[in-house]
């Protein structure tokens, strides 16, 4: 009997799987793949796999969020800090552009929440862009100035401007 079948039949007995779950949550995760694998359904922790679930999925809008933060930073530093632009700049909003293409690609569920992460994005990166310019907050634009294609597509280019 090898040691997953072993697992499946009998999952830690001395510990209650929601103990368990709370306390060793990777062995609580491979106890719970074996018994998946196994077919064991009536042995799963389901309410714990679905809160699991649920914090994977908002994992993923928080990836979303921060993406557009630093890039919304970027965006607001460049148009209201033209002498400090930079390359690196520039390379940042290409970077996190290609993160939030990436994400999305991978999670086309997300499109839907697009406009609330930018709003919540752009809270976030404007609160930063004024903390790193040592600027009052009131002397930047709200609500976010640039639409969906903007911040997806304007060139931040050192030789455009």
């Amino acid at each position: 009997m090898s040691i997953l079948s072993h697992k499946a039949e009998s999952p830690s007995p001395a510990v209650p799987r929601s103990s368990r779950h709370q306390d060793d949550l990777y062995g609580w995760v491979q106890e719970q793949v074996a018994l998946l694998r196994a077919g064991a359904v009536a042995s799963l922790d389901l309410d714990n796999i679905a809160e699991e679930l649920s914090d994977v999925g908002a994992e993923q809008y928080d990836k979303l969020e921060s993406a557009l933060e630093v890039l919304l930073m970027h965006l607001l530093k460049w148009d209201h800090q033209p002498e400090r632009r930079s390359p690196i700049w520039a390379l940042t909003v290409i970077e996190q552009r290609k993160r939030i293409e990436k994400l999305l690609r991978k999670n086309p569920g997300l499109t839907p929440r697009i406009s609330e992460a930018v709003e919540d994005g752009f809270d976030l990166g404007r609160v930063r862009a004024a903390r790193e310019m040592k600027r009052d907050l009131d002397t930047l634009p709200t609500p976010c100035p640039y639409d969906w294609t903007a911040i997806m597509t304007r060139v931040v280019s050192l030789d455009s401007d």
